[in-house]
């Protein structure tokens, strides 16, 4: 795929060709300031020090509402070839993070897993993209072409289906939309309410969303005088989690300040990282290793300084030759959390994307009782 969509509730933009790429956001940054572009959009990937995917296009096009493309190609018969790690390790991950965790070294942390997908055929990523859109059309569906991090991930698209929104820009207006805390939904209705309610009652779970939520008031409270936050968090829902949100407003005091440098600023969020990011950020890289642009934005930035991030989550990696892809999820760990609980977690989210290729989520592995 030559190309970047990004598909919300409200509008959709798809754009083509590249006219030139950048590695980095200050050289994006540069060539919207400057003039040599009025629109660039892209990756930025999990770890900011990692190569971004930033593209300057040569067409874009914007649509109202999600993307509904009149035909798409038809998905081939997919796999799991292999976890990454296994989900005893992950479990075990997880364990060794909780004891860190309590001995103060750092408040949360997120520990991801991946599945690795292989295909009898080609997956189009735009097929994948609109199947996720279709099954999820109040999320955000995106897929990117990620060459312009570099030969390692040339022909490489990002697919997925984001129910999270890092940051939208208008004018001097910013809004932020910061998900963290999570519960699976059920198919009765009852026990489905009882969830939601659960979630919000949880003091494990509004600890960690208050640690996201008190983040990003550090991060826009010099940049905006004007910030409400809410006080406390509002349940929201996709098809497989309950989710606790804060919707937060704020007014920009330099109009200057763009959505790219407000992503730059904001991204990696705790609910994605940990807090504090260093720490927690350090930890990612030790047990985990490189996450590529799992976790990190997909979004757009234009000449006025407007544009929409959403994070890179319920996603999925899938190579050049489109015949084998690298799916991740994750959870936020803090000294509350039970290692078992935080497995299914993720094997819930996983569903987002696997759901989509008609693939069964990887079994639990049993719960083993000391």
């Amino acid at each position: 795929m030559d190309g970047f969509l990004l598909s919300r509730s409200d509008r959709t933009l798809r754009a083509t060709g590249a006219r030139d790429r950048f590695d980095t956001v200050a050289a994006a940054s540069a060539a919207i300031a400057d003039g040599r572009t009025d629109l660039v959009v892209g990756a930025l990937p999990f770890d900011p020090s990692a190569p971004t995917a930033l593209t300057a296009p040569v067409a874009a096009t914007w649509s109202a509402g999600p993307w509904r493309p009149d035909t798409v190609a038809s998905l081939p018969r997919v796999r799991i070839a292999g976890e990454v790690p296994s989900a005893a390790e992950h479990v075990e991950r997880v364990r060794r993070l909780i004891h860190r965790l309590r001995s103060g070294e750092f408040d949360k942390v997120v520990a991801a897993r991946a599945v690795r997908l292989t295909a009898d055929q080609p997956i189009d990523p735009e097929a994948l993209a609109a199947r996720m859109i279709g099954r999820h059309e109040t999320a955000n569906g995106f897929a990117v072409d990620l060459t312009a991090a570099g030969e390692s991930y040339r022909g490489h698209t990002l697919v997925g289906s984001s129910p999270e929104i890092l940051l939208s820009r208008r004018g001097d207006t910013v809004t932020c939309r910061p998900l963290a805390g999570s519960a699976p939904r059920r198919a009765d209705p009852g026990a489905d309410r009882a969830e939601g309610a659960g979630l919000l009652a949880s003091a494990k779970n509004l600890a960690e969303h208050a640690y996201v939520v008190e983040w990003i008031r550090d991060v826009l409270g010099p940049l905006c005088p004007e910030l409400d936050v809410p006080a406390t968090p509002e349940l929201t829902r996709t098809g497989e989690l309950w989710h606790l949100a804060s919707p937060i407003r704020g007014r920009l005091l330099d109009p200057a300040t763009t959505s790219l440098d407000l992503a730059r600023r904001l991204h990696p969020t705790p609910a994605v990282c940990g807090t504090p990011t260093g720490p927690a950020l350090d930890a990612i890289r030790d047990v985990e290793g490189d996450r590529r642009f799992y976790g990190g934005a997909v979004g757009w930035c234009d000449a006025s300084g407007d544009g929409d991030w959403v994070v890179a989550i319920r996603c999925a990696e899938i190579d050049a030759d489109g015949t084998s892809a690298l799916a991740w999820a994750g959870g936020g760990i803090v000294a509350a959390s039970d290692p078992d609980t935080e497995l299914d977690e993720t094997t819930t989210k996983l569903g987002t994307l696997l759901g989509a290729l008609g693939v069964d989520a990887p079994p639990p592995t049993p719960r083993v009782i000391p």
